[in-house]
């Protein structure tokens, strides 16, 4: 299963990006660690980092439950949709935490067609 591979290697990709820009910020905005308040843009590119972290905790095992139960080309088209989604809710939070709703929105669809997939996908194998 490359592609869900790929898709895993990429999102994984993203979430790292995203800590080095959390750290870019802190050193940016004058926020000495152990602090994760001070600049509100720190905050938020911590809260996109941070958000991105408990998504890939849902995500991950269901891209590989859909892919592994039900359909690659669908985990991984879904997959896809993720990582595009972390990308839009990144940059509608860091412009404004009220534009981040899209990015947020298109996550949870992502992830819980993905889990609906792997259910569906278990259900099948288990009726067999």
């Amino acid at each position: 299963m490359p592609l869900i591979e790929i898709i895993t290697v990429l999102a994984l990709i993203q979430f790292v990006v995203q800590g080095v820009r959390v750290g870019q910020a802190r050193g940016k905005y004058g926020v000495e660690a152990p602090a994760i308040t001070g600049h509100p843009v720190f905050e938020r590119h911590f809260r996109v980092h941070q958000n991105t972290m408990e998504a890939l905790v849902v995500f991950l095992p269901a891209l590989w439950l859909c892919a592994e139960t039900l359909n690659p080309l669908l985990a991984a088209a879904l997959g896809a949709v993720f990582i595009v989604a972390r990308f839009v809710y990144e940059r509608g939070y860091i412009e404004d935490p009220k534009k981040r709703s899209t990015g947020a929105l298109l996550t949870a669809i992502a992830s819980s067609l993905l889990l609906i997939g792997a259910l569906i996908g278990a259900l099948r194998r288990l009726m067999v």
